[in-house]
């Protein structure tokens, strides 16, 4: 094996492909932290605007700044009717992934962002705005597109929505197409995994984001190419795989069987494990305190809890491994009605403004991003005197 191919890190593991300014991920005694900001206290303090607001620009908003922030976020729900026409025209059997990745590129041919190589390195400001755009729409969107399938309705966002809803209010309003204010807990439970999912350093659909942007793409392909990378069961699709993992079993006797059985087929059990926590994802315990809280409710699944909560103790006495946040934020959005096929376009609303974020930094000291491979195929050769082109 030469030097060449030893050089090889699958996976990029290990690689340091830029610096960033926008978050740890792991790093020792100090865990997640969004611009210098520990996870947990943000979780604990923040609104989902504040800590989007953080991320996109560098500092935790003023009581203004926060003002016009939502201001430009009720502006921003607004769906256009050819984009409304489009989301019609694709069928109830589209994956909601495939509807948001299509929705951003619709909007991007009605609301495009100008490709100028010199003012998108120098000027952010309409990038942002694109991004304040994105999140405040994908909500309505892959909820227009859902209600018009399953109830046969042509969401009007306007009639149930207040100026001062914020994110997890709208998508949770919409979602059960009501005017009242929703459950405290529930919008305490979409808000927070607003927060703990919105940026993770060079996660794979980031680090793809900021490929397409090194090109000097537009701003909705870099979103595109991210939420198509974020709909694979290894990252986004991870907390969908958890509950149709967990949905189907009755006890904590069915749990470890299932545990038992995947574990002597070498299966994957999804939810567990992480490239970098390799003690525990912080995320984690966050959503585990939601989850058992909405559990002890009259209308909670004690039932689910257990098992979810047996699983785990499971994994780590036998495997080793730990829980990572998708594993309790399934059973979390479950019990707060949430249908499973529509737990990933909620990460995709928290993870816009991260994924902004990065882009802001590709542009600002923009590289190409093209790695090279080691060839490991045929040497060079001549073509056959047997070979006979076809004629057309």
């Amino acid at each position: 094996m030469t030097s060449e191919s030893n050089d090889i890190r699958k996976g990029l593991v290990g690689v340091l492909a830029d610096k960033s300014a926008v978050s740890t991920v792991g790093k020792k005694d100090i865990g997640l932290t969004y611009r210098g900001y520990r996870i947990e206290d943000l979780a604990k303090e923040c609104s989902f605007e504040e800590v989007m607001f953080l991320l996109m620009r560098g500092h935790l908003p003023s009581a203004s700044e926060l003002r016009a922030l939502k201001q430009r976020l009720v502006k921003a729900r607004h769906l256009p009717n050819e984009l409304k026409v489009a989301l019609e025209q694709l069928p109830a059997t589209a994956h909601p992934m495939d509807v948001l990745r299509t929705g951003c590129s619709v909007l991007g041919t009605l609301e495009p962002e100008e490709v100028d190589n010199v003012k998108m390195t120098k000027d952010h400001e309409p990038l942002l705005r694109i991004a304040e755009r994105l999140t405040g729409s994908f909500g309505p969107m892959i909820l227009y597109w859902y209600h018009y399938h399953v109830s046969g309705v042509r969401l009007d966002v306007d009639s149930f929505l207040e100026d001062d809803d914020s994110l997890s209010q709208v998508f949770l309003k919409l979602l059960f197409r009501q005017s009242e204010k929703p459950d405290p807990l529930h919008n305490k439970v979409v808000d927070t995994s607003y927060i703990l999912y919105a940026e993770h350093d060079f996660a794979a659909s980031t680090f793809a984001s900021r490929v397409t942007a090194s090109t000097m793409s537009d701003a909705y392909s870099c979103i595109a190419t991210a939420i198509g990378t974020l709909r694979g069961n290894l990252h986004g699709g991870a907390n969908e795989a958890v509950m149709h993992l967990l949905e189907p079993l009755k006890d904590t006797q069915e749990g470890q069987q299932m545990v038992d059985q995947k574990l002597k087929n070498k299966e994957v059990i999804m939810g567990f494990g992480h490239r970098i926590y390799k003690n525990g994802d912080p995320r984690n315990a966050v959503f585990k305190d939601l989850s058992r809280e909405l559990s002890k409710r009259p209308e909670g699944k004690p039932a689910l809890y257990a098992i979810s909560e047996h699983v785990e103790k499971l994994m780590e006495e036998r495997k080793w491994m730990y829980a990572n946040a998708d594993f309790y934020a399934a059973s979390a959005y479950h019990q707060c009605g949430i249908p499973t096929y529509l737990f990933t376009p909620l990460f995709v609303v928290a993870r816009t403004s991260g994924w902004v974020a990065h882009i802001v930094e590709q542009r600002s000291a923009n590289k190409i991003i093209r790695p090279s491979s080691h060839y490991v195929g045929p040497q060079e050769r001549d073509m056959p005197s047997t070979f006979v082109r076809s004629k057309l």
